[in-house]
């Protein structure tokens, strides 16, 4: 069965609100013509949001899953770092993790846990699964969303932090700049340099999870989370979908062929569950 499953895959995102900091990369230097103030609500400005935002949030998914079929995840730092919290690996360990790289005798050999097997990072050896950046545009027309891209619209906005004395008329203390995206709606890509059911399965159940968890703290996506940013609605578009049913998808106009619809009960009722069940069996064995 996973011989049917291409090696690009495609999670829909869609968030109101999403502030990763200073990680959004805008295209205004290429901007010669139009509307490019960054703090106009009608500027035309583009961007990338950068992978890594997007590959912690989904890891930290996947850890959960892993954690709910009574398995240990690899900790996503290693053993020997200078963390800034003391004991904090050590209260990891103790709450659903084993050390980074500790699941292998030799990461160039063996798989290690099923975590590793994806991520990789430990003894020079790559993860499984290459996390891209999703690239951004306000016009929709322009977003080509078989190459993982999606709409949304950038401004950068102003944060006062002003006196609470009645004489100071809350008068500003601090200024402080946002870049946010708003409206954001697109999808993101992931390539599998191998493939392998179990990490369908996980892909499959770590998007559910973070679905279903998206107003939790933990799981939202970025900065600003008390102010509603990063509550992310995601779901796996269909594995088994051809590029053109992928366009369709987000094709507003249309809705699913008939075809769609049978590749839909096919993935729910035959695929999925075989992948969930060779992920457990993968967990089963332990890190």
């Amino acid at each position: 069965m996973i011989e049917d499953i291409n090696r690009d895959v495609f999670v829909r995102i869609q968030t109101d609100l999403l502030v990763v900091g200073d990680s959004i990369m805008t295209d205004r230097h290429h901007a010669s013509n139009g509307n490019y103030e960054d703090d106009d609500p009608q500027n035309q400005i583009g961007g990338i949001i950068p992978a890594f935002p997007l590959s912690g949030w989904l890891r930290h998914g996947m850890e959960e899953v892993v954690h709910k079929y009574d398995g240990t995840a690899c900790h996503p730092g290693e053993a020997s770092a200078n963390f800034m919290k003391s004991d904090v690996y050590e209260r990891d360990l103790d709450d659903g993790y084993h050390e980074k790289g500790a699941c292998t005798d030799n990461p160039k050999e063996d798989d290690g846990c099923v975590v590793f097997d994806l991520f990789g990072g430990f003894g020079g050896v790559p993860g499984k699964v290459m996390r891209r950046p999703i690239k951004f545009n306000p016009v929709r027309s322009s977003v080509d969303y078989t190459r993982g891209q999606a709409e949304g619209h950038y401004r950068r906005l102003n944060r006062n932090i002003v006196s609470r004395n009645r004489e100071d008329n809350r008068e500003p203390l601090r200024n402080a700049e946002v870049d946010a995206v708003a409206n954001l709606d697109g999808c993101w890509h992931l390539s599998f340099r191998e493939t392998k059911p179990e990490f369908i399965g996980l892909l499959a159940e770590s998007i559910d999870f973070l679905d279903l968890h998206k107003t939790d703290f933990m799981h939202q996506l970025g900065g600003a989370r008390n102010f509603g940013a990063g509550i992310v609605d995601c779901h796996l578009i269909n594995p088994l979908y051809e590029e053109r049913e992928l366009k369709r998808v987000f094709d507003r106009g249309k809705g699913n062929t008939n075809k769609m619809d049978e590749k839909d009960d096919q993935w729910a009722e035959e695929y999925r569950p075989a992948f969930v069940e060779a992920l457990e069996e993968r967990i089963g064995e332990g890190p």
